[in-house]
């Protein structure tokens, strides 16, 4: 059957996530994740560009920017709105190496 073997693929930039194989790849590198952590960049890719409330999200915020600036140093993904929650827009990281930053 057509279609039957199609996995959903969510990409963001650099980023690709393939949540029906649970992996996650910055420029075809995979990334090592928790289930949580994976569920939480799928969610993020999912709604890229719209801010998703924090209390969905909170718990592994930080261990997933570090993983994904390990991997793409010169990139942010994920950006904090004060008092809303995170949203997810790859692009060039202003403040250097951004997993020394936030480590």
């Amino acid at each position: 059957m057509i279609g039957q073997d199609a996995r959903r693929v969510l990409r963001a930039g650099e980023l690709e996530v393939r949540p029906d194989d649970n992996l996650a790849l910055v420029n075809s590198h995979a990334l090592v994740l928790s289930g949580r952590e994976l569920a939480l960049l799928t969610t993020l890719v999912e709604e890229q560009g719209r801010v998703v409330p924090k209390e969905e999200l909170y718990v592994y915020i930080l261990k997933l920017r570090v993983k994904l600036a390990d991997a793409l140093p010169d990139r942010q993904f994920i950006h904090t709105h004060f008092g809303f929650g995170y949203r997810l827009e790859p692009r060039r990281s202003q403040l250097g190496n951004t997993a020394d930053t936030i480590r």
